[in-house]
């Protein structure tokens, strides 16, 4: 499987940008100790070391999408060209920017260091896979938990529990091997596994955020919670529909034993 090459931390886009206030923080702490007589080169020799192992981290981040990502067209393709029915009905992919996962860094981590974002940042890497049915959205969650080199590291279930705001979705953190000339990663990946109607829903819901800049006004937070409402609706009303289109007995994944170390989902329900 090819991967594409580290991005090169230069002056335009967002890893440009990223690098650029990553040399304010280091130029701050070179300020500091410049002050205290502190070696011009070796204060160099850091910076540099900053962001190539910057650029290496958004590196292997990349490959972790890239292997995930093959597991799910893999599963794709088998559907598409031996069955007759994919629950697989779209699948995007992210790899958080440069500026973005800094931010973050900032926020959340304890220290700002590369091992404190590859501990305590877990959604770097996302691959988003859109079904038509919620009954979906849990099957295909088996079949990548079945895989013996995925480890679910985490699961928070927002189609069982939605947020308050009415975001429903299933969000898995997986863990996935990255094999490179001298060593192994262990990559973690969250997937957002989401029916048609709540990826609607949740895109409509992203742009009014960042419209009003998260201070949504009253009458359209209003609109949001009776759309969610209505999603959540429509997505019985399809489960009900689904049996016409494709039977749920006798599925691809069902005829195999349950494997890896992954939480049990549970059954897939039938809506």
């Amino acid at each position: 499987m090819s991967s594409e090459p580290a991005p090169t931390l230069g002056p335009t886009g967002g890893p440009g940008a990223a690098a650029a206030r990553m040399r304010s923080l280091v130029a701050a702490r070179r300020g500091a100790q410049l002050a205290q007589g502190a070696d011009t080169e070796e204060l160099a020799a850091q910076l540099r070391e900053a962001l190539d192992g910057f650029a290496a981290l958004r590196m292997h981040y990349q490959a972790g999408i890239e292997e995930v990502r093959t597991k799910v067209d893999i599963l794709r393709q088998e559907f598409e060209q031996i069955h007759d029915y994919s629950p697989i009905e779209h699948v995007r992919t992210r790899l958080k920017s440069s500026e973005s996962l800094l931010d973050k860094a900032l926020r959340t981590c304890d220290e700002l260091s590369l091992p404190a974002i590859r501990r305590q940042i877990l959604d770097i890497a996302g691959i988003r896979i859109t079904c038509s049915f919620v009954s979906d959205v849990y099957w295909i969650a088996q079949m990548l938990e079945r895989q013996p080199d995925l480890e679910v590291l985490q699961v928070k279930d927002y189609i069982a529990r939605p947020k308050a705001n009415g975001y429903r979705s299933l969000h898995l953190i997986v863990q996935v091997p990255v094999f490179l000339s001298t060593h192994t990663e262990h990559v973690p990946v969250e997937l957002q596994i989401r029916t048609i109607a709540m990826d609607f829903w949740a895109s409509v819901e992203h742009k009014l955020k960042y419209k009003y800049d998260a201070d949504l006004p009253a009458h359209l937070a209003g609109e949001l919670d009776e759309a969610a409402r209505l999603a959540t609706e429509l997505d019985e009303r399809m489960g009900h529909l689904r049996e016409e289109i494709r039977p749920m007995p006798e599925r691809a994944g069902d005829a195999h034993p349950r494997g890896g170390s992954g939480p049990d989902l549970g059954p897939v329900p039938e809506h």
